[in-house]
């Protein structure tokens, strides 16, 4: 079906957020590749951090974390005195969004975000976003939120339930994405919207569990491409512009950093225990970190403990920069939200959140896929736990109590780093292994596209800017 158009309408966009595309990996991927051979591309600017939510919060509102307030994937909610890690309401971001500024040049312009961050609350005219169903006797099922309230059955009914255990987790794969690029297609060809944003996570998957080399990862680069196929054509058919981004480049790491141990070692983070288990306490702590992949803000409680933070931390291996207010202000990072201090990581590390000193006295979420109760992120979530000999009788357990009905806890993750190959959170330090910015329309872009350009060329591409 051909979208309706006037000759006085917007051009529609498809915005495509391929996670970690680069201009490596774009040689695997063929239909990606001549849509910039016959359009045009350019290397794409990032922030730091280099993370989903504050890079996506970039590109929609044209501004950096210092000004819309989206310092990472989550920070210490200091009001709360809580760790939050991906919140999903759209008013915790400041700034004039993208179809704000739409709206204002063409009254009634249309918008569907299928799976880009901090969708609940938006004022767009169509969302679909990952959201579990958490039933009072303690068991999570898979399901997604959309709105208008009625496309949830819609989409069920024809894609069948979102997939979130394939969205993230040791069964992470490419069946996430190609549900969202089938919502994608579903929605464009029933609503079509002005402008339809589409995140894509498949290569979040095995980059980091095997590194950006390895054959595995090159191979998932070459299967998302071809899941992308039919959703390339639908645009072409519907006279749609196609911006294909990435927030980042994943590169090869070999050095988890356990930032948080270091802490409480030198008598700076503080735990409390429960059945044999222990807790941060971030409102006790004098200093503690939320680790997110090679960033990690490191909240200070008093100025009079910044000192023996900075020399709990200066020397610690795998620590490349502890940025103090200065060092933040330069990085466009200096928001109240962020840590006292910033620590970055060195090329081949990252952070783990890990705080206890002996793996006997780990908290029970630690071995589960629990991205909202840990404190930081965790990518060994990607694993299963390979010292396990009964890890896979154990997820069989649990997913037979599942389907009875009955909770279940899936205690397979390892609690060892070392597999992590990839990673990412820190700067590029080449175009070759940064981000980058392809569209459809020839000469569209030129030698390089800032993070905060991104919302006005959208515009610009739509005939609105």
């Amino acid at each position: 079906m051909t979208r309706p158009t006037s000759s006085d309408g917007p051009t529609p966009l498809l915005v495509l957020d391929v996670v970690g595309l680069t201009p490596r990996l774009l040689d695997h991927m063929p239909h990606l590749k001549q849509l910039g051979q016959s359009g045009s591309r350019a290397p794409l600017g990032t922030v730091l951090p280099a993370v989903t939510c504050a890079a996506q919060s970039t590109f929609l509102t044209g501004t950096t974390p210092s000004e819309h307030g989206i310092v990472g994937n989550g920070w210490y909610f200091r009001e709360l005195g809580d760790v939050l890690l991906w919140r999903q309401h759209n008013g915790l971001v400041s700034g004039d969004r993208l179809w704000d500024a739409a709206r204002r040049a063409h009254p009634g312009y249309t918008v569907a975000n299928i799976c880009w961050w901090y969708a609940m609350g938006a004022d767009t005219d169509i969302t679909v976003t990952p959201r579990p169903v958490y039933y009072a006797d303690g068991r999570k099922e898979p399901d997604c939120y959309t709105r208008p309230p009625a496309l949830h059955d819609e989409l069920t009914d024809k894609l069948g339930t979102f997939p979130l255990f394939h969205f993230w987790g040791p069964g992470a794969d490419l069946v996430s994405s190609q549900w969202i690029i089938d919502a994608t297609r579903h929605i464009m060809a029933t609503r079509h919207p002005d402008l339809t944003l589409c995140y894509l996570p498949h290569l979040d998957y095995d980059l980091q569990r095997f590194g950006p080399d390895d054959p595995r990862s090159l191979k998932a680069a070459a299967d998302l491409d071809a899941a992308l196929a039919p959703l390339l054509d639908d645009a072409r058919t519907e006279g749609r512009t196609v911006v294909a981004l990435s927030e980042y480049g994943i590169t090869p790491v070999s050095r988890p950093v356990d930032i948080n141990r270091a802490l409480r070692r030198a008598g700076l983070l503080e735990v409390h225990t429960q059945d044999g288990m222990e807790y941060l306490d971030p409102m006790a702590s004098r200093a503690f970190a939320v680790a997110d992949h090679q960033i990690a803000h490191v909240y200070v409680r008093r100025p009079e403990d910044l000192d023996a933070t900075r020399a709990a931390l200066d020397g610690l291996p795998g620590i490349e920069q502890l940025l103090d207010d200065e060092g933040k202000k330069a990085q466009h990072l200096d928001h109240p939200r962020a840590g006292e201090l910033v620590a970055v990581a060195e090329p081949d590390a990252w952070f783990t959140y890990y705080y206890w000193l002996d793996d006997d006295r780990a908290p029970d979420f630690a071995q589960l896929v629990e991205i909202h109760r840990k404190p930081g992120y965790d990518p060994v979530e990607l694993f299963m736990d390979p010292l396990d000999p009964y890890v896979k009788v154990k997820a069989a357990g649990a997913l037979a109590r599942k389907k009875l009905g009955m909770r279940y806890r899936m205690a397979v993750v390892p609690l060892d780093a070392s597999p992590i190959r990839g990673s990412h959170g820190r700067l590029p330090a080449s175009d070759d292994d940064g981000p980058l910015l392809i569209c459809s329309t020839p000469r569209a872009v030129g030698d390089r596209v800032a993070a905060t350009d991104v919302k006005q060329l959208l515009l610009r591409l739509a005939g609105l800017g």
